[in-house]
């Protein structure tokens, strides 16, 4: 489980890195995979069953063995040992860092997917994807670039005004038949038309906003991802709790990958575990490059105008 997490990690932080290391692409390869990755068919069955089925087993498994765990590497009181040594202040860490990504990750998920998620719905022209925002300057030019439209406070109190004036309009679906009728294939593309663009007011209006934000209305759910992420790591508080979070998990993965390595009897001898130790450093400085890139330039450096 831990393994197939640590691939997962890696795809992870690979795509969101498109967000910031393109320098002036207003990250369209970030837009591109997520768009790709929401194609896929069942999508909430194959995160579920992927991802979080083998998230909650390694979970439940590393708080079992966290709880049990007898760190050595710090000083003695003539009782215990004290091994100051590389791989037992690893395991120390590996440990340490279990409990952060714990908290970390039920905080990553309740907000990416649940908090701050766009929200999808139909419209006349098509699907949409609501993002809330908390207004900045850079929205001006951005927005356009983006393709993406912004709704204000005012243009709320406007959608609730024609959601009024479409519930006092009735919309009668003409009488069946057997027969085709231009006229009613006419008026029922109508009737769906406007029950769509009901369905998109109906959305936009159910957003509370203050002064100071707006609603992203975006054509692709990757455009509204993207904004979400530049969203969150505009505030430095939530870039630097991001920023423990993502060093917590490279470490844990790359030192966890170790790990494996020898219990899967992949690495027996000491000169094979010694040699792959530069190889699991290179993994964690990669990832973690690709995981800081992403939280402090997706907004600071790409998309901040």
């Amino acid at each position: 489980m831990g393994f197939w997490l640590v691939l997962y990690l890696a795809i992870h932080l690979l795509t969101n890195s498109q967000a910031a290391l393109w320098i002036g692409d207003d990250g369209s390869g970030f837009v591109r995979l997520v768009n790709f990755l929401e194609e896929i068919p069942y999508l909430q069955v194959v995160e579920t069953v992927l991802i979080g089925i083998p998230l909650v087993v390694h979970a439940v498994w590393g708080v079992k063995r966290a709880l049990q765990a007898r760190c050595n590497d710090t000083g003695s009181n003539g009782h215990t040992p004290s091994l100051s040594y590389s791989r037992n202040r690893a395991f120390t860490w590996q440990r340490l860092s279990s409990w952060i990504l714990l908290f970390g990750i039920i905080g990553h998920v309740a907000q990416m997917r649940f908090l701050d998620a766009p929200t999808k719905t139909p419209s006349a022209k098509g699907e949409r994807f609501l993002t809330k925002l908390n207004f900045d300057e850079g929205l001006y030019t951005l927005a356009p670039r983006l393709h993406a439209d912004l709704f204000y406070a005012p243009d709320i109190v406007d959608a609730r005004f024609a959601l009024q004036e479409m519930d006092s309009l009735a919309l009668q679906a003409p009488r069946k038949s057997n027969q085709f009728v231009p006229e009613t294939e006419g008026k029922l593309a109508e009737i769906q038309e406007a029950l769509q663009e009901k369905a998109f007011l109906e959305k936009l209006a159910s957003f509370s906003l203050k002064q100071n934000q707006v609603v992203a209305v975006s054509k692709t759910p990757g455009t509204a991802f993207l904004l979400m992420v530049r969203e969150t790591f505009k505030s430095p508080l939530m870039a630097a709790l991001y920023t423990i979070f993502v060093l917590a998990a490279v470490f844990h993965a790359c030192n966890g990958f170790w790990t494996f390595l020898i219990t899967w009897g992949l690495i027996l001898s000491y000169r094979s575990q010694k040699a792959m130790l530069p190889l699991s450093l290179a993994m964690m400085f990669v990832l973690s490059f690709l995981g800081l890139a992403a939280i402090w330039c997706s907004y600071w450096v790409n998309l901040r105008y």
